[in-house]
């Protein structure tokens, strides 16, 4: 290694570093202010890391609020979100990238435009629709504007259109039908896709507070971000010990989601973009 070389890649590790160090400040910020007393939190001199370990933080912020019940509404919302967005996405991906009809190219570029359009956007007529139907303050109401993923369509499509037509050919040979293979060859086949949608879509939608904060009045149905809400009080100010324990409860299953996945999530983002 010559010293070009190893001048390039010490410098790009010191931004890299510099870089994950200004991304995790507040996350450490967050779990180290859950960690500190009241006095601690409110003394005027900055300390990065608690005196001493104060979980009671944690042990209040189950106690204030239902936090469980937030964090189980969170795992509800989020996995009927993802199961009906798999099942739509994945058939419309495969017939998209693997089987030839009029106007493919034109739905294809609906799938393309609809990518360009916020979900903020169509909030006004989808709440009225719910009102209509009285699905406000349910379930329903937290999911099904979100089950066609467009995002999850072109994403499966991209990698569907990887999987060579002979393959596809040897199934149907073998007497399967078109929805046997999608479900048998072409969603196994995908499953760095399906990770990567899934961290996807559970982060977007365990975090949002947008749409909750619409549909939803009813504190048993608040989602995890909606819960958090909560700890604020008009008159007394914000509990800060017990409000950051409650964010770091709700941040963590996110972050390990990622770490778990995350191999299959840089393969379906790697693999996702090889054939338009």
């Amino acid at each position: 290694m010559n010293a070009r070389t190893y001048t390039s890649r010490a410098l790009t590790v010191f931004f890299l570093t510099i870089g994950a160090a200004i991304l995790l400040l507040p996350f450490f910020w967050m779990v180290s202010l859950s960690l500190k007393t009241p006095e601690e939190i409110f003394s005027p001199e900055l300390t990065f890391f608690p005196g001493s370990f104060y979980f009671d933080n944690y042990i209040k912020a189950f106690q204030q609020v239902p936090l469980h019940r937030f964090l189980l509404n969170g795992v509800m919302v989020c996995g009927g979100i993802l199961f009906f967005q798999m099942m739509f996405a994945v058939p419309c991906a495969y017939a998209l990238a693997q089987r030839q009809f009029a106007g493919r190219t034109i739905v294809f570029g609906m799938v393309l435009a609809g990518l360009l359009v916020p979900y903020h956007v169509t909030a006004v007529p989808i709440f009225l629709g719910l009102a209509q139907l009285q699905l406000l303050n349910t379930y329903a109401a937290l999911v099904l504007p979100f089950v066609a993923s467009v995002f999850g369509i072109f994403l499966f499509r991209q990698f569907m259109a990887t999987l060579p037509p002979d393959l596809i050919d040897a199934a149907r040979v073998d007497g399967l039908s078109e929805m046997a293979i999608v479900w048998r060859i072409a969603f196994p086949a995908a499953w760095p896709a399906a990770t990567t949608f899934a961290i996807f879509s559970i982060v977007a939608h365990w975090n949002d507070l947008f749409w909750p904060m619409i549909v939803i009045s009813d504190a048993d149905l608040a989602t995890p971000p909606q819960g958090i809400l909560f700890f604020r009080d008009e008159e007394s100010g914000s509990d800060v010990g017990p409000l950051m324990a409650a964010a770091t409860v709700v941040t963590t299953p996110l972050v390990l989601l990622f770490l778990i996945a995350q191999r299959w999530f840089i393969q379906g983002v790697t693999m996702s973009g090889i054939k338009g």
